[in-house]
């Protein structure tokens, strides 16, 4: 049983907010509340404490500067890594996926930034920006598979470290490096790259999150008709993603032709 509202925190929106990853929270508030579970939305700004009494942390998409920044404020205010110790879960897209990892680069000269330590992966500057609608394949924890539809905007290229396993495999799109994976996982930390916002487009992703966070499955939504809309968009987005591979590859092949 639930007692205090279950506390959705999204960290610095005007440091890691440009893609509108605001709606990851939304999306998770929402989701409890629809199943007659309190639940409460904080926006925690740099300058102010990050609350360390939260169920899920949520870091989105920035700029170069606005990494530095947020690991900086992220390192002396301290409230992140207590919340993540007491039991807390963490879900960082792009930018904030790759400043949780040991070191990103920023910049024209690509200078080596520490970062939150919070993954083992390494983000470095990759070939080519990778940018498009990304559909990948998760293994849900009883051994399922899931479809993740978003779209990435990233120019960084992650590795991930022994420590850290990869959060999905890649169908559609670039994820981590080229090499077929996508995002990381390690502990209680899942670091991903797709935009969307994700969970919108992902609800069975956004009830992993609420129920690794609560310790307890959380079942069906009640309100059927609002999951019918769900399913219909998430439908709709993995068309469009297909519909992109495939007029990809057919206007290479008519270049090859060419």
């Amino acid at each position: 049983m639930v007692n205090e509202p279950v506390k959705i925190v999204v960290v610095y929106q005007s440091l890691l907010g440009i893609y509108g990853d605001h709606g990851n929270g939304t999306v998770l508030t929402k989701r409890l509340v629809w199943r007659g579970i309190d639940a409460e939305l904080v926006t925690v700004e740099p300058g102010r404490p990050v609350p360390d009494d939260g169920a899920v942390y949520l870091l989105g998409g920035g700029e170069d500067l606005a990494q530095i920044a947020a690991v900086r404020e992220l390192k002396a205010d301290g409230g992140l890594f207590r919340a993540l110790d007491r039991g807390a879960v963490l879900f960082a897209v792009c930018a904030g996926y790759q400043i949780c990892g040991r070191s990103f680069t920023v910049g024209d000269h690509d200078e080596v930034m520490e970062g939150l330590g919070l993954l083992d992966v390494t983000t470095r500057r990759g070939p080519r920006r990778a940018v498009g609608e990304i559909l990948t394949r998760w293994e849900r924890p009883d051994g399922s598979t899931s479809l993740i539809t978003g779209f990435e905007n990233h120019g960084g290229y992650t590795t991930l470290g022994p420590d850290a396993r990869p959060f999905a495999q890649v169908e559609l799109g670039v994820g981590n490096c080229g090499d077929g994976t996508e995002g990381a996982v390690q502990g209680r930390v899942i670091g991903s790259y797709p935009h969307g916002p994700n969970l919108p487009r992902n609800p069975a992703l956004a009830d992993h999150l609420l129920e690794l966070a609560l310790g307890t499955e959380l079942g069906p939504l009640p309100n059927a008709r609002i999951s019918a809309e769900l399913d219909e968009l998430r439908r709709q987005r993995i068309a469009v993603a297909r519909h992109s591979r495939n007029l990809a590859e057919d206007t290479r092949w008519l270049g090859e032709r060419e």
